[in-house]
């Protein structure tokens, strides 16, 4: 997925509000990104715009080779359901569904029926996270980490371009936290997948193999594997940004 000079402005255009500026991003295969900023700077404009959910201003969002502000509201949900997976700190599993039916979930509603290679993968997944002996089970009567696990492994099951995680783990104690991270590792790095991930937590930044800094809409910062004291310090810097 490709950002190119994009910008978002809401409001009234003789007093506008920039939620973001001339932003270029490039969210890779087999790369986990974190992105980070205060409160204001733009990390939840920039999830829905590279999820489709919002459009751009100026600029461009290219995913899989299209552009998303060209689309119609269709063929965005369409480009949506086959390239972006979800994960949220809420997990979002639909609490009448078992395990198993919150995982196909993203196939169902997208009319589609899993070939055999695509339920190996699903298979593969659900041995991976550990979730074989959960699948008849509704959230419910699963603890948190399981929950979020189900989650992954929702996302993960269509092969997506880019996964999009918001704050996965800040509803998950530090251990369970800290397992999911390395799981979503594991998924950049032994399955391919792109992650972006917005955090407000250095010790979950650091996980990633690379950290986007954003401040009033703007990228400050592009780092790659960084310490939990130096994604700290980045961001105790960031008030001294100008605007």
């Amino acid at each position: 997925m490709v950002l190119s000079n994009v910008s978002r402005t809401y409001g009234d255009p003789a007093n506008p509000v920039h939620a973001l500026r001339d932003v270029s991003l490039d969210l890779r295969h087999r790369e986990f990104t974190a992105i980070m900023g205060p409160s204001g700077s733009g990390k939840s404009t920039l999830m829905n715009v590279i999820a489709g959910l919002d459009t751009v201003s100026s600029g461009q969002v290219w995913l899989a080779g299209a552009p998303i502000a060209t689309l119609s509201d269709t063929e965005r949900t369409r480009l949506r359901r086959r390239h972006i997976g979800f994960i949220f700190q809420s997990f979002n599993l639909i609490p009448a569904l078992t395990a198993a039916e919150n995982i196909e979930l993203p196939f169902v509603l997208a009319g589609i029926r899993p070939n055999a290679e695509t339920r190996a993968w699903i298979d593969h997944l659900i041995g991976s996270l550990g979730l074989a002996d959960r699948l008849a089970h509704r959230p419910a009567e699963l603890s948190g980490g399981q929950q979020q696990r189900v989650a992954i492994a929702r996302a993960l099951a269509g092969r997506p371009t880019i996964i999009i995680a918001d704050e996965p783990t800040g509803a998950l104690d530090t251990r369970t936290g800290r397992e999911v991270l390395t799981l979503l590792t594991t998924a950049a790095r032994e399955f391919g997948q792109g992650i972006a991930m917005v955090t407000h937590d250095p010790v979950a930044a650091s996980y990633a193999d690379r950290v986007v800094l954003l401040a009033d809409g703007r990228i400050v910062g592009d780092h790659r594997r960084l310490g939990v004291r130096q994604i700290a310090e980045l961001l105790i810097n960031l008030t001294e940004v100008p605007a």
